[in-house]
């Protein structure tokens, strides 16, 4: 019987992994997790202490002491790769940045090439409303094909979100870095480059050490994931029974611990569906020394649209998106209690105590199985630092809704809609207004309870000597 999935990859992520699968595998022993933890950007290198070492050998099958060595013999080659992955700025939300995408994609499959995989890197088109742009490719890698073996299929993305160091950041975010603890930094390297070059890590360390890979692997690694995933639903349905008709398991890397001393293994996630609203009145950009009081301004019926969506305690305004929600069960009730979080540790996150509730618990729903509405910004509006007395014609407020069980895209649509246009006929406003949703992502939950995440516990165990928090997440 070949090993399993779990076995190599169940815990790739050293935060969190979305485990989907297609049938029930045996005993774990998973060894993808010691190569995550040189290049996570959170626990320096030598938290590997001697003590983990002695609870693997002790576990593991003696025919793997030499991968474990290589793996540690190979740290700063990883690393270096890390290196080279973060220095790409693959921001998939900035048009400027698209060229960037594109080299990252081209960067990973050069990478897999090298170690023997077979790559395509899959063209999807033109970017839906920006027709000027094309999509990144989703780079399709497919390692070992033994009839004898399980074929995994695991996702990972190449893109990352905006960064500046005036953001906050302490250190550039596209060079890696690293502080006095031996923590790395940079932009990607948790989300989600360092996952996805974990299975390249894991790949190359086999080899090296001589050791068969125990399963094959198919990889899709996609570049707009932190710009709606656009072009990958088709993608999947389009290969659903092509290209990946022989995957029995589906491994998701990319999601995060609730701290940093204890794994997750993630059942659920919020969907995310994105608007715009987009006010227009003058012809052009006025000044406000010669038309302010004599013109309806659209950043006045903007801001007023935008504050009447949610309240300062995160009570979504829109009547119609609380009566879809699931109630809580006495189940999923139970397992907010036991989980390794603290509000000290948010509040440490936030940089401040500025949560909506005082406590864990509520704390933990809101963000992973209540909606939420987050107000994201105004396109139009002046922004840039000093003083500018323009009036903008035309204004786009960017807003979201994190959608959880059992909400309808189409429905909370409908709702915000019709609650946004009912707002805007009260001011009785001259300027014309649309609202339009830009993308939509729908939640998805598992059980806990199920085989699959039963068996990702006892791997977590095995590497990490605890036992793994069950969450779910507030969405990507």
């Amino acid at each position: 019987m070949p090993r399993t999935f779990l076995q190599t990859a169940a815990l790739c992520l050293p935060r969190s992994s979305h485990l989907l699968h297609r049938r029930t595998f045996a005993s774990i022993t998973p060894r993808v997790a010691r190569i995550r933890r040189q290049i996570n950007p959170l626990p320096s290198r030598s938290y590997l202490t001697e003590a983990i070492r002695s609870h693997q050998a002790q576990k593991m099958a003696p025919q793997l002491d030499g991968f474990f060595k290589q793996v540690d013999s190979s740290a700063d080659d990883f690393i270096e790769r890390l290196r080279k992955a973060v220095a790409i700025p693959s921001i998939s939300a900035d048009d400027a940045r698209r060229p960037d995408v594109v080299r990252m994609g081209e960067f990973l499959a050069e990478e897999l090439k090298t170690l023997g995989a077979s790559v395509e890197l899959r063209p999807l088109g033109k970017q839906p409303g920006k027709e000027y742009l094309e999509l990144p490719p989703v780079v399709l890698a497919r390692y070992g094909s033994d009839k004898n073996k399980r074929t995994i299929l695991v996702y990972g993305h190449y893109d990352v979100q905006p960064a500046e160091k005036s953001d906050g950041w302490a250190t550039e975010p596209f060079e890696l870095s690293v502080d006095e603890k031996g923590r790395m930094f940079g932009r990607g390297s948790t989300d989600d480059k360092g996952p996805v070059l974990g299975w390249l890590n894991a790949i190359e360390a086999h080899q090296k050490a001589g050791v068969d890979f125990p399963v094959n692997l198919l990889m899709c690694f996609e570049g707009m994931e932190e710009y709606g995933s656009e072009g990958l639903d088709d993608l999947i349905k389009e290969e659903a029974k092509k290209y990946f008709a022989d995957a029995e398991a589906v491994c998701i890397s990319d999601n995060y611990w609730l701290g940093t001393e204890k794994p997750c293994l993630t059942y659920g996630l919020r969907g995310c569906n994105y608007y715009s609203i987009e006010v227009s009145g003058p012809g052009a950009d006025l000044h406000s020394g010669v038309f302010g009081g004599t013109a309806q301004e659209p950043m006045t019926d903007l801001t007023r649209l935008m504050g009447s969506l949610v309240n300062t305690d995160g009570e979504i305004q829109i009547p119609g998106i609380a009566e879809q929600v699931a109630a809580v069960t006495a189940d999923e009730e139970g397992l907010y209690d036991g989980i390794s979080f603290t509000m000290e540790t948010l509040h440490e996150s936030l940089g401040s105590k500025t949560t909506i509730f005082d406590d864990k618990k509520r704390t933990l729903m809101g963000r992973w199985r209540y909606p939420s509405l987050s107000l994201h910004g105004i396109e139009g509006a002046f922004s840039a630092p000093g003083a500018k007395t323009v009036i903008p014609a035309k204004v786009i407020g960017k807003f979201s809704i994190r959608t959880v069980p059992d909400m309808e895209i189409d429905k909370t649509n409908e709702c915000v809609y019709k609650y946004v246009e009912e707002q805007f006929a009260k001011l009785k406003s001259k300027n014309t207004m649309k609202v339009y949703a830009q993308h939509c992502g729908k939640w998805w939950v598992a059980s806990p309870k199920h085989w699959n995440f039963s068996a990702a516990a006892k791997a977590v165990e095995r590497v990490w000597g605890t036992e793994p928090d069950f969450t779910r997440e507030g969405g990507r």
